[in-house]
């Protein structure tokens, strides 16, 4: 607890604190807030709930997960339930997860969080068709669950999803188990506490080249940690677990898609789905710059393909669907709808249209990618360069004009 209106705090402490509940104690870490209603007047409220509580105070500001960890260290129970300070619980909310830990000790489960309006309190239900993934950059998404889960389940809707990554606020561990897993990584700021840290792989680098100025200090006891553990390659995890990642994992290239013509690079200019791409100098830092092209002959931006509809239309971005259609190259008639490079040409064919990638003039008057009629102009050259981390790194620290192909 830090900051928020006091019927927030309150809201969820009187929520939990039932007498029918199944809690043994609940934990209230204040982390060195300066709230006067947080102060005495906690203290004096809490006293007269029917379950026993506890203000533990940090004795400096020193976040969310540290406040956390001293938290679930203070705590008495077998098993922890972490909480938000500005959740409201529903009647019977807690059985059914501490009913999954009984059955498998490492389970770590996670309630269908429903939303209050920020505006009128309205109460919306929460859905069970949605699951916790993340993006390129390893920003928690949610996204629909996929239909081998839903096979899985056989209909029963009364079964836990299975999910690659959770929202991180609310969820309930066992406490020895959360101990031997390592509990939390120490970290200084809010956000990514639900990510491992094995998460941060080259990729990562590649897509938010910043965080490499970031000092992340001594990290040997978290790979001692993860030895001891004999933890599994994030590759594994893609492919086991979270099979339906927005990351490539097989593809021909990862990182810019560069113009012969104009020395640009195609760039998504932090744009949303279903507007146009753009095309950029190019500046070696990854970021907006990284486009993969996969194995299945797409050209992806996270989760958002290149698609094109008609010759000389405008190159959107769209879901990716792995439906071939407007969003492949290819010129073989078995793989029709798909982008193909050819690595002698450096084309990108477009078999619906039968056209070529390339910069022109488009129907609004502007200039971007669109596609033509193949003709072996230089326009319609494109170079593929894989990043590594190495090169991203060197562009941060020298000037982007040093960067040669």
């Amino acid at each position: 607890m830090r900051r928020g209106a006091p019927c927030c705090g309150r809201f969820t402490v009187s929520s939990t604190a039932r007498p029918d509940s199944c809690w043994q104690e609940i934990v209230l870490v204040d982390d060195a807030s300066e709230r006067d209603f947080l102060k005495k007047k906690l203290e004096n409220y809490v006293r007269t709930l029917e379950v026993p509580v506890r203000i533990l105070r940090m004795e400096q500001r020193s976040g969310l997960i540290r406040a956390r960890l001293r938290g679930a260290a203070a705590t008495k129970g077998q098993v922890i339930t972490f909480l938000d300070a500005h959740c409201e619980c529903t009647v019977g909310w807690l059985e059914p997860l501490l009913a999954r830990i009984k059955e498998d000790r490492t389970a770590v489960v996670c309630p269908i969080i429903d939303v209050i309006s920020d505006e009128t309190f309205e109460y919306m239900a929460g859905s069970d068709m949605t699951y916790g993934g993340f993006n390129w950059k390893l920003n928690f998404r949610w996204y629909p669950v996929p239909q081998r889960e839903m096979d899985r389940r056989k209909g029963d809707r009364t079964l836990p999803v299975r999910t690659p990554t959770m929202a991180g606020g609310l969820f309930c561990i066992y406490k020895t188990y959360f101990e031997e897993i390592g509990s939390y990584d120490p970290v200084d700021i809010w956000g990514g506490e639900n990510l491992e840290m094995s998460f941060r792989v080259n990729f990562f680098y590649i897509i938010s080249p910043g965080v490499m100025r970031v000092d992340y200090g001594d990290v040997s006891s978290r790979r001692d940690l993860r030895e001891a553990l004999k933890c599994k390659p994030f590759s594994w995890y893609l492919e086991n677990i979270y099979p339906d990642s927005q990351i490539p994992r097989r593809y021909y290239s990862l990182g810019e898609i560069r113009n012969v013509e104009t020395n640009q690079c195609v760039d998504n200019m932090g744009r949303k789905e279903n507007e146009k791409v753009g095309f950029f100098n190019c500046h070696g830092m990854g970021g907006n710059q990284v486009f993969s092209y996969t194995a299945d002959k797409e050209i992806r931006t996270d989760d958002l393909c290149l698609d094109v509809s008609r010759l000389n239309g405008p190159v959107v971005m769209l879901k990716c669907h792995h439906m071939k259609g407007n969003q492949m190259f290819e010129y073989d008639a078995e793989y029709v709808g798909k982008w193909e490079y050819d690595f002698e040409k450096h084309t990108f064919l477009h078999i619906i249209t039968q056209s070529c990638l390339t910069i022109s003039r488009l129907e609004d008057g502007t200039y971007g990618p669109t596609v033509e009629s193949c003709n072996g102009s230089l326009l319609q050259a494109w170079i593929l360069h894989n990043y590594t981390r190495q090169e991203v790194a060197q562009h941060l620290y020298f000037s982007p004009t040093d960067y040669f192909l």
